[in-house]
């Protein structure tokens, strides 16, 4: 979900006209291997981030021998200028800014230089919230830069995955999507290696599929079509303000419960035709898909409104776009997204979605892990 509801509605009616001329409507595999891109597509959300610490370098190498399809991670820039992944803007979940920089925890990372991110530990905190997956090794791991996750998706010759890269807050970065561009393209990363590879044999990122951009910023998309209008797009949904508009103005805090995901699960477009417009607007500003959220069957932080119905999958899917679902990970909740029609899962277990897929890894999560020293 969005770490903060923004709405910039100010250089959206200047970019409109940078869309591309409309995809054929066709089946969504189809849709999946024009743009180069796995289907189903296994993307594993933030790295492996069940079995370790999200957007660490153990994340990022298990996802990766495990035989996911992509890395995703969120972009934020420092303040002197490096690309880096973390999800919060703020670092005190994550890490241990409080005792670091105390008098700075409740800054924002990007007021952070590199060097300083660099102290911190990014690890540690996983240990603390899931004692039952703790490893010693977890303990200082630290924050990586796009750079070094690029690294990483390039070192295992078995498998290359992709990057699926979400500009995460952008409005607080003015020119990130050019500086994107510039460090893929400096690393090779917008000119496809190769063809990709039969679904379960892996070189995603040696094809032209090799990267997906993410955001729920309309303005960022078409930033993001304008500097790299042949790399393929996502358009992030979510219910609440300044996003697709719900039936109910009720907030979470007025509705009297206790648990935010029931709150989400409750959540619905005002209309068909506000989900519909989103999904339009997807395509006229350049993208090949939508990413939107689901209702999970038991709950949890990480299950939100049910944006994969059918019928809207259906109305994706006859506007030419691909349907890339979050955070799904258990089988019962592959099942049902699978079945309702979606093209691509993000999730945080990537080995149980390949299970699933019957794509078996080559070694378990925790095999891999050990591999890794960690």
């Amino acid at each position: 979900m969005p770490v903060t509801l923004r709405k910039n509605t100010l250089l959206l009616p200047l970019l409109l006209g940078l869309s591309h001329p409309a995809h054929a409507t066709s089946a969504p595999a189809a849709l999946a291997s024009a743009a180069g891109i796995p289907h189903p597509a296994v993307i594993a959300h933030r790295g492996a981030s069940f079995d370790a610490p999200e957007s660490t370098a153990a994340a990022y190498l298990l996802a990766r021998d495990l035989g996911a399809d992509y890395l995703e991670l969120d972009l934020q820039r420092s303040n002197d200028g490096v690309l880096f992944a973390l999800h919060d803007d703020n670092l005190q979940r994550t890490t241990d800014v409080a005792t670091k920089f105390p008098e700075r925890k409740d800054s924002p990372a990007n007021a952070f230089t590199l060097a300083e991110l660099k102290t911190l530990d990014a690890g540690s905190w996983f240990n603390t919230a899931y004692p039952q997956r703790a490893r010693p090794a977890f303990v200082g791991l630290p924050i990586l830069t796009l750079d070094e996750i690029i690294d990483i998706a390039q070192g295992n010759p078995a498998h290359t995955p992709g990057l699926y890269i979400e500009t995460k807050e952008p409005a607080q970065f003015p020119g990130l999507e050019r500086d994107l561009k510039n460090t893929l393209q400096a690393r090779g990363w917008l000119s496809p290696g190769g063809s990709t590879q039969a679904k379960g044999e892996g070189a995603v990122g040696q094809g032209k599929g090799r990267v997906v951009l993410q955001t729920f910023d309309k303005n960022s998309l078409a930033l993001l079509h304008k500097e790299m209008p042949q790399v393929p797009k996502i358009l992030l949904l979510w219910v609440g303000d300044g996003y697709i508009k719900a039936k109910s103005e009720q907030t979470f805090a007025a509705s009297g419960l206790t648990d935010k995901a029931a709150f989400y699960a409750q959540q619905q477009p005002h209309s068909t035709a506000e989900f519909q417009r989103w999904v339009d607007d997807a395509k006229a500003l350049g993208a090949i898909g939508t990413g939107p959220s689901a209702a999970l069957t038991g709950g949890g932080a990480q299950s939100y409104a049910d944006l994969v119905q059918p019928w809207m999958n259906q109305y994706s899917h006859d506007q030419g776009l691909l349907v890339h679902v979050y955070t799904v990970d258990a089988a019962v909740d592959f099942k049902h997204v699978l079945g309702a029609g979606v093209d691509g899962l993000f999730t945080n277990r990537p080995d149980a979605l390949l299970e699933y897929l019957q794509r078996p890894a080559p070694a378990s999560a925790t095999e891999l892990l050990e591999r890794h020293g960690y």
